[in-house]
């Protein structure tokens, strides 16, 4: 599974997230954010070179436990977690720059396609 264009109607446990497999991108964010908007160029293509990840996209909010057990204060941010760490994290990218970590983390663990 690679990008995800809409919001997860039901958000995951967090230990439901530490037990998947393999290299997870949750993103955080709100279908009306205007910032969450603007970054999904980038992160659809981040993800396309990276099908192999799982890309979980979950509304966040006022008393929505996942993003508050991983410190999430601003929309988006994007965590690349393995097995329950977190390996990276961007909030509000605005450029591949600021997706750089994520970037790294996921080349790291994930190969890519050949093209």
């Amino acid at each position: 599974m690679s990008y995800q264009p809409h919001y997860a109607t039901r958000e995951p446990l967090r230990s439901e997230v530490e037990s998947m497999p393999g290299v997870i991108v949750l993103e955080f964010g709100a279908p009306w954010c205007g910032h969450c908007h603007a970054a999904q160029p980038l992160l659809r293509d981040l993800l396309g070179e990276y099908p192999d990840a799982v890309h979980l996209k979950v509304e966040d909010g006022k008393g929505r436990p996942l993003g508050r057990s991983f410190g999430v204060t601003l929309w988006p941010t994007v965590i690349v977690v393995e097995q329950g760490e977190e390996l990276a994290r961007a909030v509000r990218p605005t450029t591949v720059d600021d997706l750089r970590s994520l970037h790294d983390a996921l080349s790291a663990r994930v190969v890519p396609p050949v093209r």
